[in-house]
């Protein structure tokens, strides 16, 4: 049994969360921006995450799954649009198009993202704490 292969198997899942991490965090920030650099609100970002094969060396035939971001693409869904003819965005008829960020769904992300990533971490960390039972076995 090799524990280095589970721990980069683990490791590329907490890669993968942190980066899922990070564009929740810039959807919750962003979540009132109405005017980007493109001139339009923001665009909620979602992550898709795809597995990989790595192939455990010296058996062959034998694979492990490991999970990475495939691709961070914008969410094409419409924002919500609101009557505030104070707003420096108002169009002509007083509508501003907000961002379409939705903190609850965010939320529900991010509680996710954490508790996979705080997974993965426990794995790493058990991983680690048998490799030094079997160095101390060994001695």
């Amino acid at each position: 049994m090799n524990l280095i292969s589970g721990i980069d198997v683990s490791a590329g899942a907490l890669n993968a969360q942190r980066t899922r991490l990070d564009i929740v965090a810039q959807n919750i920030a962003n979540a009132q921006t109405t005017r980007g650099a493109d001139g339009q609100p923001y665009q909620r970002r979602v992550v898709s995450f795809e597995s990989e094969l790595l192939k455990k060396q010296g058996v062959p035939g034998a694979s492990l799954q490991s999970v990475k971001v495939a691709q961070i693409m914008p969410d094409k869904t419409p924002g919500q649009r609101v009557y505030d003819p104070q707003h420096p965005d108002a169009g002509a008829d007083g509508m501003v198009q907000l961002p379409n960020v939705n903190l609850a769904y965010e939320m529900v992300d991010l509680i996710t993202a954490t508790r996979a990533y705080e997974a993965n971490l426990s794995v790493v960390k058990n991983g680690r704490q048998m490799a030094m039972k079997a160095l101390e076995i060994g001695k």
